[in-house]
């Protein structure tokens, strides 16, 4: 694979365990790019993008899209991230120059800034109505209230591990995650035993830094319960905008307002929230999209 980027899809346990593991460094670096991100902005959507990436490999259509929302009352306000059946991840932060003290621990204080409020996953599957399950956050620290949204609002005991490690230069480290869930029909004593190895480990970017491939954290899990890797997947920082999709967000908000847009006689620039990627259109092209809305 030329990206560096790649997630490894496995089972254990004779199907009993499901298992998901990414290495997401040039994509958090390019959010962080396309943002223009801090830091702690950097790891918590870096956090969240390798968590997408993982999420919507679970998708089944060609055209079905995960969003995940993270609403909070800490200064960085919430951050989105939507996620595709295909490998492609993106997503903004609401503040993204968000700046805190390290937590206690000396690390980069995710929960501080996103603070407390709701997490919302969000599965549009191409029926009538999406999908949508809303937890409390817990932590804010991302890993932990997956943890908790997949074990109150999906019922699936599950074990998430996510990781950002910044360089002094405030360019992307380390970046990647693995997500273990259990199956029904999974026995107490493996459960026990999965938890003891689980709580014996480092942490996610400790194990990137040692050279740790997304097989080597599988197998460093699991290879007590008959770990067998199905598929390996490229995965990247992606966005689908383009210009005929910001026409029709313009034709959207109503002559009204392109009639005010076209009266200040400057170029209109939109700029995508997904990927910051500039639209530019000129005044005759305002004239057009007006002329189109009536």
């Amino acid at each position: 694979m030329n990206n560096r980027d790649y997630l490894v899809i496995a089972t254990a346990a004779e199907d009993r365990i499901r298992a998901y593991a990414a290495v997401t460094r040039d994509i958090a670096e390019e959010g962080r790019k396309a943002h223009d991100l801090s830091p702690i902005a950097t790891a918590a959507l870096g956090r969240l993008m390798t968590a997408g990436t993982m999420m919507g490999s679970m998708l089944k259509g060609d055209n079905d899209l995960l969003t995940m929302q993270i609403r909070g009352d800490g200064p960085m306000k919430g951050l989105t991230v939507t996620a595709d059946s295909f490998g492609h991840v993106k997503g903004f932060v609401t503040v993204p120059d968000v700046m805190l003290p390290p937590s206690p621990a000396g690390k980069l204080d995710v929960g501080g800034a996103i603070g407390r409020g709701t997490l919302s996953v969000i599965r549009d599957l191409g029926l009538k109505e999406p999908y949508v399950g809303q937890v409390a956050l817990q932590t804010g620290e991302i890993a932990e209230d997956l943890t908790y949204y997949y074990a109150y609002s999906e019922q699936t005991p599950s074990s998430i591990a996510l990781g950002v490690l910044m360089e002094k230069n405030n360019t992307v480290r380390q970046s990647g995650g693995f997500m273990l869930q259990l199956m029904p029909g999974i026995e107490e004593e493996m459960i026990i035993k999965l938890e003891e190895k689980l709580g014996s480990l480092k942490s996610v970017t400790k194990m990137l830094e040692e050279g740790m491939t997304p097989e080597d954290m599988l197998n460093l899990s699991l290879s007590s319960f008959s770990l067998r890797i199905l598929e390996k997947r490229e995965i990247s920082f992606y966005c689908n905008c383009s210009r005929e999709r910001i026409e029709k967000v313009l034709l959207s908000v109503g002559r009204e307002e392109l009639q005010k847009m076209i009266e200040e006689g400057e170029p209109v620039e939109v700029r995508c929230q997904f990927c910051g990627r500039a639209y530019s259109f000129s005044t005759e092209e305002m004239k057009k999209l007006y002329r189109a809305a009536s």
